[in-house]
């Protein structure tokens, strides 16, 4: 499988959820990151239902996603409520 997120692309993503390009811990960047990496192997998948190991990697990626967002909901939930919002995530 192909690599979906350029250099250019995982610095645009950073600097508008982590404020700076380098600042590739914050929480806001992690989660931005999982849910772009989330959606291409979605779209990947789509095309390839046989292909069980993106399959399997896609859920892994969820959960980390989700963990992710739990903690950040118990530590600051406007920061939770604004991440949702920006990307998107609750229907």
């Amino acid at each position: 499988m192909a690599n979906y997120l350029t250099k250019e692309a995982k610095k645009e993503l950073f600097t508008d959820h982590g404020g700076n390009p380098a600042n590739s811990g914050s929480v806001e960047s992690q989660i931005a990151l999982f849910t772009a990496r989330i959606n291409g192997l979605s779209a990947h998948l789509k095309e390839n239902k046989k292909d069980h190991s993106s399959r399997r990697s896609l859920l892994s990626l969820v959960g980390q996603r989700k963990r992710l967002l739990t903690y950040l909901a118990k530590k600051d939930i406007t920061r939770y409520r604004q991440i949702i919002e920006k990307l998107g995530l609750r229907k």
